[in-house]
């Protein structure tokens, strides 16, 4: 993992922050691995900051441990009933994932880490081109939108055909079917995502 990747997931403390709410709750990496479908040792790593996890991976773990995502990028004493965060503010994603090595073809940034108590996560979500073979599928359970900005996306999801969107396309789905994206047109693309987690 390159260094700046390591000092980024240290800043967020991400995986001491998961560490120390799963024994707050007296939980083993066994619990967390079955109430989230994750191999014990992708959690281990994510404890540990040896990877970066994906938004959908991270939305199983809070989840599992019954926290909102946006505690996972807050400081401990934040939760503003307005939070307004710069462009210069923004917390954006490594762009390792799964597992260490395997880059899962987006990047994310947060654009509203500072509320604590929401329903909504919205992101700022750059898909890298990639083939279809490469995609990564994922799920989780919710509800998800995308507005694309720039560029142009395809959709897949393992119960429809694939899905082209282009700048100024939106696409709203149930976010508990596999599901993922990638770039067309050999370029980034852009869209404007809000996740929505049931409980």
């Amino acid at each position: 993992m390159p260094e700046s990747v390591r000092t980024e997931l240290k800043e967020l403390g991400l995986g001491r922050k998961i560490r120390q709410l799963r024994l707050d709750r007296g939980l083993t990496i066994q619990d967390v691995s079955e109430r989230t479908g994750l191999s014990k040792g992708l959690i281990s790593q994510i404890e540990n900051e040896q990877v970066s996890p994906p938004i959908s991976t991270l939305i199983k773990i809070s989840n599992a441990l019954k926290v909102e995502l946006a505690y996972f990028f807050m400081k401990e004493d934040e939760d503003p009933k307005i939070a307004v965060i710069k462009r210069g503010e923004r917390v954006t994603s490594a762009r390792r994932g799964v597992k260490g090595n395997i880059n899962v073809g987006y990047t994310y940034e947060l654009l509203a880490h500072k509320k604590r108590h929401k329903h909504m996560e919205p992101f700022i979500v750059t898909f890298e081109p990639r083939d279809r073979e490469e995609v990564i599928m994922f799920n989780h359970k919710g509800e998800e939108f995308h507005l694309v900005l720039e560029g142009k996306i395809e959709f897949l999801t393992d119960i429809e055909n694939p899905i082209v969107l282009e700048e100024g396309d939106a696409l709203y789905f149930d976010s508990t079917i596999a599901h993922g994206f990638r770039a067309l047109d050999g370029k980034p693309a852009k869209t404007v995502a809000v996740v929505f987690q049931s409980e």
